[in-house]
């Protein structure tokens, strides 16, 4: 009886952390490329369970004005790495580095933000 007991637990421990590394997947990120963006925060979402940063920026090939949809940490994570949900506003000029889509679409997870020239927390 212990003996089933005690494989019920590791199978369901095992399937929960399963579940849990299928959400946090990084695999539609390029993990081994870096872009640097500079441009104004169109939009911040300070939401569970990513904070979401939509910037505008120029393109570099046509000059044209393009939006960028930045995925970062959960806000528990980043208030401990010393963010706020105040950290960024609407307006702002950002500056962030990013790992871009793999599919090229204009999107990427976050890897540092500086705002107004003051880097915010620390590097997720």
């Amino acid at each position: 009886m212990r003996y089933r007991l005690a494989v019920s637990v590791a199978l369901l421990g095992f399937a929960w952390v399963g579940a849990a590394s299928a959400h946090h997947s990084f695999a539609t990120f390029d993990q081994h490329v870096t872009k640097r963006l500079v441009g104004t925060v169109k939009d911040f979402q300070w939401t569970n369970p990513h904070i979401w940063v939509d910037i505008l920026v120029k393109s570099p090939q046509t000059g044209k004005m393009e939006e960028w949809s930045i995925e970062g940490g959960s806000p528990n994570g980043l208030r401990r790495a010393g963010w706020k949900r105040t950290s960024i506003k609407q307006g702002d000029t950002i500056e962030v580095v990013i790992h871009p889509l793999k599919n090229g679409a204009n999107g990427g997870s976050m890897m540092t933000a500086t705002v107004n020239g003051q880097p915010i927390g620390r590097r997720f």
